[in-house]
């Protein structure tokens, strides 16, 4: 019988047997915590073990994303104790100015295809973006992680979504995304692992994988594989300095199930409050009003996103009364808008650019929240009540974001006469 991609890589990275419902012990590439749950890393790990807290400081990263630089007492003492272990252990630090940890992982080829890694991150597992396994852990399991190199892990099942037919303008990675999460719900891929198939899926860029794979979360998958095509293999070889080769399912691998998602012809698509997965045409609600609008996060915050949205915005205006606020994930990010003009467009259309790279208002460490009743467009990866601010929260695609913004309500990209 042959084996899905999570099984392969997990082969590759234990010494038992693996197959569904099997728990492992897994061999880790890397290991890192965030800025809000380091300093409780750290605790644990001062609390249990007497020196020789890591077993490969090499392989283990603090990376700072959620509120950088500090803007609380509590984050400035958080980041000030990762700092202080850094030192004190050797082990690597990516400070405030870098971005989103997942992101610079992969930017910076510390993560490649049939990699596996963990973090103090619920969406870790954007790594299998680029084909690498990625899970969110909690503060002691990372204790362990560094302390180990090792995690256990119950080997689990895999579903195949074979994403139908093509779409093209206005329609966008992001479009796409919540097409998959209306058919699937918020528990479609409940503790499983998935891997995504179809023509429209072997076009996406990396940063159209990044988009796809950050709302596996929101599906309850525990990763979703999109396997790396030769741009993915050029980008991590560009950026290791080394051949990559990529990890893929053999032929005869057995699913637990398959869910076929037609994107045809799609339309831009929204997400209305409390879920993520509440998901319809934006032409269902178009001409609603909003307050404000947020543009950034690990899931639309790459170059490809600021893009889609300077396009839109280039020679035109947000109305007057909408709070424009645009995020770039990384630093990388950051830098390539900067050079290639289109900060100069954000500020001339009224935006408010830049905070730092990181999370932005996806997280409560960095601006970008919403008051009292305030209706927001996000490209954020959830819309619960209060993850934002107690205001309502409706998710849609950057060139969504940035028509609504120039128009004053919810409206396609179409209806400002764009061509992509």
């Amino acid at each position: 019988m042959g084996k899905t991609i999570v099984e392969k890589i997990f082969q590759r990275h234990s010494k038992e047997e693996v197959k569904p419902g099997n728990i492992i012990w897994l061999d880790l590439d890397v290991r890192t915590a965030r800025d809000f749950g380091g300093a409780n890393v750290v605790k644990h790990l001062k609390k249990n073990y007497s020196g020789n807290y890591l077993e490969n400081a090499e392989k283990t990263y603090f990376t700072f994303d959620l509120s950088v630089p500090a803007k609380t007492i509590k984050y400035a003492i958080n980041q000030q104790i990762c700092r202080k272990f850094s030192k004190e252990t050797g082990m690597n630090l990516f400070d405030v100015d870098e971005g989103i940890g997942t992101h610079v992982l992969m930017e910076k080829g510390i993560v490649m295809p049939g990699s596996t890694a963990v973090g103090t991150d619920s969406h870790y597992n954007i790594l299998g973006a680029i084909g690498a396994f990625g899970q969110g852990m909690g503060d002691t399991d990372i204790a362990f992680a560094f302390k180990t190199g090792k995690t256990w892990f119950e080997v689990p099942e895999t579903m195949k979504i074979n994403v139908t037919g093509g779409y093209k303008w206005p329609a966008s990675p992001r479009d796409l995304t919540l097409a998959v999460m209306k058919k699937l719900g918020s528990s479609g891929m409940l503790g499983m692992a998935a891997e995504y198939y179809g023509y429209a899926i072997e076009k996406l860029s990396i940063d159209g994988r990044i988009t796809l794979a950050s709302q596996t979360t929101e599906m309850g998958g525990i990763i979703a594989f999109i396997s790396p095509n030769k741009e993915v293999l050029d980008f991590i070889g560009k950026r290791t300095g080394r051949s990559v080769k990529g990890v893929y399912a053999d032929r005869d691998a057995s699913y637990v199930k398959e869910v076929d998602v037609d994107v045809e012809n799609l339309e831009p698509m929204v997400a209305s409050p409390p879920k993520p997965t509440n998901v319809c045409p934006v032409s269902d609600i178009e001409g609603m009003e909003i307050d404000s609008v947020f543009i950034g996060s690990c899931t639309n915050g790459k170059y490809e996103d600021m893009l889609a949205a300077a396009k839109i915005l280039k020679g035109r205006k947000v109305k007057k009364g909408i709070n424009l606020r645009i995020t770039p994930a990384t630093k990388e990010v950051w830098a390539m808008v900067i050079k290639e003009g289109l900060v100069d467009i954000f500020i001339d259309a009224g935006a408010v650019v830049f905070t730092n790279p990181g999370c932005g208002g996806c997280a409560e460490g960095m601006p970008g929240l919403v008051g009292e009743s305030e209706i927001e467009l996000s490209t954020t990866n959830r819309n619960y009540k209060g993850k934002q601010g107690p205001g309502e929260i409706y998710l849609v695609s950057p060139a969504t974001a940035a028509a609504s913004a120039v128009k004053g309500c919810l409206t396609s990209p179409d209806s400002l006469e764009v061509k992509n």
